[in-house]
C-alpha cells in the first residue's frame, strides 16, 4: 500500500511512547503514506480540523488525555475520522467500548507491520467512502433547494412510485402540469432515470 491510492489522506498517529512513534514514522515512510505523529491527545486536538481526510491510529492508554477521552471529544466535534486503537493485552474490553462508540478497529500489541498497514488501508477506504457520501448528500441538497415548492411536492410524490395521474389528483392539478413539473425536476436534479432520482432522494 502507498499513498497513490489515498493521495489526499493522512495517517495521524497519537502515542505517548517515543519508541512507538519512531517505529510508526519509519513504517509510514517505508510505504509512502502521508503521516503526522503526535505525543499526546491534546497536541493532536490543537491541530485537528474535521475537513482533513485520513485516519487516526490512537493508543488507548496515555497519560493526560486518554484514547477514549480523545475519541469522545472528536465525536462531540462531529468528527468522522476513522479511529484504529492500539491496545495492550488487558485493554480489549476498553477497545470493544471504543468500537461501540464508533471506532473502526483495534489492534493488539505486539502487532505485525503488515497487519497494521492492512487496517490502515481499510480505514482510509472507509474515510473516503464517508466523505464521498457527504459530498453527494450536499450536492443533492443544493439541487433540491433550487426546486420550486411545487417541484418539491412533485419530487416527494414521484419517488414514492406514484403515477402522474395520482400525483395530479393529490395536488389538485392537471396531469399535464405534473408532467411539466416532473420534467423540470429531472432536469434540475440532473437525474437520468427514475431510479437515479430515487437514489438521490434517499441520499438526503
Amino acid at each position: 500500500m502507498n499513498n497513490d491510492a489515498h493521495p489526499n489522506s493522512t495517517v495521524y498517529v497519537v502515542d505517548d511512547d517515543q519508541a512507538i512513534r519512531h517505529a510508526m514514522e519509519l513504517l509510514m515512510r517505508s510505504v509512502g503514506l502521508s503521516y503526522e505523529i503526535f505525543h499526546s491527545g491534546d497536541e493532536f486536538l490543537d491541530k485537528h480540523t474535521n475537513d482533513r481526510a485520513g485516519c487516526l491510529v490512537l493508543d488507548i492508554r496515555m497519560p493526560g488525555l486518554g484514547g477514549l477521552e480523545l475519541q469522545e471529544k472528536l465525536n462531540k466535534m462531529g468528527s468522522t475520522l476513522p479511529i484504529i486503537f492500539i491496545t495492550g493485552h488487558g485493554d480489549v474490553p476498553m477497545a470493544v467500548e471504543a468500537m461501540q462508540k464508533g471506532a473502526v478497529d483495534f489492534i493488539q500489541k505486539p502487532f505485525r507491520d503488515q497487519e497494521l498497514l492492512d487496517r490502515i488501508g481499510e480505514a482510509l477506504k472507509t474515510d473516503q467512502e464517508l466523505r464521498s457520501a457527504r459530498e453527494e448528500k450536499s450536492e443533492v441538497q443544493d439541487k433540491i433547494e433550487k426546486l420550486t415548492n411545487r417541484e418539491r411536492q412533485v419530487l416527494d410524490l414521484v419517488v414514492t412510485g406514484k403515477p402522474n395521474k395520482v400525483i395530479a389528483y393529490e395536488l389538485g392539478v392537471s396531469q399535464r402540469t405534473v408532467e411539466i413539473h416532473r420534467a423540470r425536476v429531472m432536469e434540475k436534479m440532473r437525474a437520468k432515470s427514475l431510479a437515479d432520482l430515487v437514489r438521490m432522494h434517499l441520499a438526503t
